[in-house]
Order: C-alpha cells, then sequence, then structure tokens
C-alpha cells in the first residue's frame, strides 16, 4: 500500500532531478530546523505536524532510488546516519524546552533518556551487523518511536491530558526493551555456531 503512494512520488521526483541523496538531505534537514525552532518556543503542535511533512518528505529517498535505479551503499549509509541527526533534532529540541520555559526536569531527563536509548537501538543493531549476524529484531524500530513522541507531543499543545508524559514513558520503555532485546538476540546469534563461524569470517577480514 506504501508503495502505491511512494512509487508515482518518487517517479515524479526523479524526472525533476532529485537525487535520493539530495532527498534525504532536504527531509533530514527540515526536521533539523523544524524541531529545534518550534519546539523550544513550545510551539508543540505546529512542530510536530512541520517535522511529519518533513519525515514523510524523507521516506521517499528509496522511491526515486527504485525510480531512477540509483540505489547505492553510500545512499543506505546516508539515510542512516541522517535520520539519527533528526531523531536527536527532535529530542533535544523537546529538551530544550523542558528545561528553558517548559520548566519540567522530570520530563526534561526523560527525554534525555529516550534520547540515550534512541541511539542504542540502532547502534546495537549496527555493531552486532559489523560482527556478521542480524539483529533486525524489537518492538520499536525507528518509526515506532516517531509515531509515539510525534502524536504524544502534538496533542499535548491541544490540551490532552497527560499524552506528553505518557507518551515520553512509552517510548522510554519501549526504546529500552528494543536495546534488551537486541542484546539478547546478538548474544544468543554469537554462540550459535553457525553465526559465530560466519561473524568470525566477518572479523577476520576486517
Amino acid at each position: 500500500m506504501t508503495s502505491r503512494v511512494t512509487a508515482p512520488l518518487g517517479r515524479s521526483m526523479a524526472r525533476i532531478g532529485l537525487t535520493p541523496n539530495l532527498v534525504t538531505i532536504i527531509g533530514a534537514t527540515g526536521v533539523v530546523v523544524s524541531a529545534l525552532y518550534f519546539y523550544p518556543r513550545g510551539q508543540l503542535y505546529a512542530g510536530s505536524v512541520v517535522i511529519t511533512v518533513f519525515a514523510l518528505f524523507d521516506m521517499l529517498d528509496g522511491a526515486v532510488a527504485r525510480a531512477g535505479n540509483s540505489a547505492s551503499a553510500f545512499g543506505a549509509f546516508l539515510d542512516s546516519t541522517l535520520d539519527r541527526v533528526a531523531d536527536a533534532a527532535i529530542l533535544a529540541g523537546l529538551l530544550w524546552w523542558f528545561i528553558g520555559e517548559g520548566d519540567d526536569p522530570l520530563l526534561a531527563g526523560l527525554t534525555l533518556f529516550c534520547l540515550i536509548t534512541g541511539f542504542m537501538v540502532s547502534y546495537v543493531k549496527a555493531r552486532a551487523e559489523g560482527l556478521g549476524v542480524n539483529c533486525d529484531v524489537g518492538v520499536a524500530e525507528r518509526t515506532e518511536r516517531l509515531v509515539v513522541i510525534l502524536v504524544a507531543v502534538g496533542l499535548s499543545e491541544m490540551g490532552v491530558p497527560y499524552i506528553l508524559a505518557g507518551g515520553l514513558w512509552l517510548l522510554a520503555v519501549m526504546s529500552l526493551t528494543t536495546v534488551l532485546q537486541r542484546l539478547v538476540e546478538t548474544r544468543a546469534r554469537l554462540n550459535d555456531p553457525a553465526d559465530a563461524a560466519e561473524a568470525g569470517d566477518v572479523g577476520g577480514e576486517a
């Protein structure tokens, strides 16, 4: 269903000369600028809407790559790297608000915890893959984490009670659970004889 929407948009962007890497950069830059502009000012709903638009735009880089037959390893690397920057900017903007006009030390600390565990979710997977084992497990992939935080932040300015605190607590639990799931999965795969032998080959080549 998603490809039915993104494929025509990807072909249109490819026709006007947009490259997958340029789409990635525009989407990530838009998220970063929006998060660091709107959230510290307390414009939580507007910020969430604009961030969502740019995040959806960033999802089109794969469609552009397929339309122009221009997928590359560096493109995947760039996309993953800028995703981490964009995710950090969202939580950093929210943290800025909490330690400033938002004046909520508890939620500021919780936001910082979500920021750290979000990085750990990605790092554990990347490190496991660097050792030659797959670690694509967990309850909170990037999409789930983005949905939780953007919905919670956006609805909080509309007066929904406890939605922001609840969203942050949910995100914290989901992120920590995912980190633990990936640690357990990586340990199991590295202890499996077949996976361990494959990982040893990768380590030897490195």
